[in-house]
């Protein structure tokens, strides 16, 4: 056959095998652009300067008191350390998770996108995927400086027990972000969408935890609903192993640590797929 005479065959008529693979690079390189220009976005604001140089100055000036013996100033230290990390770095996961789609649609920047060849699972994905991104950046720096000052003040270098300790905070914050995600499609504004998301994720690191002994102590049906609470709520608090680090109680085993990881995915997947869900049938209008 002349090369003039031949023609290739639609896409619809190749094997399926053959346009799967094209579409699923198209797809991931969609999420992957759509989260390089979240994570652009969130380094050109001052939020994550000022909540870092705020971490380093409070821990450095409350490190310098002397007031202690040398050991309790480096348990003090770490442990203000950490908690500022905490907090800083949740602050900084949830709000900008929860303005992500109310901007877009503020800005009515969403059309354009949609427009393209991206579909909206692909822009809910890809800006979770670029919240999630930057906030495992910021952990690194965070972190970075927390083995800074207690290894200079202990002068010891447990980088398994902190590397374990990072990675367990960066897939708890992956829940919250899905979970703000999620509820940035359900609630009306960024404001109450941040409201709700911290009271929810504050009051399951706190009382999460004892919701099945507080069970006990209720009626019927009450009993029932709090006990399925316990089971279905993400317990974010298996990933809080801050104490493991403050007073230097080794690693977490690592078996253990990778099911925390594969129940964390699991939250994860199943929050990002309700907002996928529920974003295919709300109008962005």
């Amino acid at each position: 056959m002349s090369q003039a005479n031949y023609f290739p065959p639609p896409a619809a008529l190749l094997p399926e095998s053959s346009t799967a693979a094209p579409a699923r690079a198209s797809g991931w390189n969609n999420v992957q652009a759509i989260g390089g220009i979240v994570i652009k976005e969130l380094y050109r604001r001052k939020d994550f300067y000022v909540l870092f140089i705020l971490t380093a100055l409070i821990t450095l000036v409350l490190g310098s008191v002397n007031f202690f013996n040398e050991a309790n100033i480096v348990r003090m230290l770490k442990e203000l350390c950490l908690d500022l990390i905490w907090a800083a770095t949740l602050v900084m996961a949830v709000t900008t998770t929860a303005r992500q789609i109310p901007a877009e649609k503020e800005h009515r920047t969403i059309f354009p996108l949609l427009a393209k060849p991206v579909t909206r699972s692909q822009l809910l994905i890809g800006k979770c995927w670029g919240c999630w991104q930057a906030s495992g950046l910021a952990l690194v720096l965070f972190y970075t400086f927390f083995v800074l000052i207690s290894g200079l003040r202990e002068h010891e270098w447990p980088l398994a027990a902190y590397a374990q300790a990072m990675v367990l905070h960066w897939v708890m914050l992956g829940i919250v972000i899905a979970m703000t995600m999620f509820g940035s499609i359900i609630f009306a504004a960024p404001s109450s969408n941040n409201t709700i998301i911290f009271i929810l994720t504050i009051g399951i690191l706190l009382i999460g935890r004892h919701l099945n002994s507080v069970a006990l102590q209720m009626s019927q049906p009450m009993q029932t609903i709090v006990y399925w609470l316990y089971y279905a709520i993400p317990h974010l608090e298996l990933f809080d192993v801050r104490d493991l680090v403050i007073h230097d109680l080794g690693l977490v085993p690592w078996l253990v640590w990778l099911g925390a990881l594969l129940y964390a995915f699991v939250y994860m997947a199943v929050f990002l797929a309700a907002a996928c869900l529920a974003f295919r049938r709300k109008a962005v209008n």
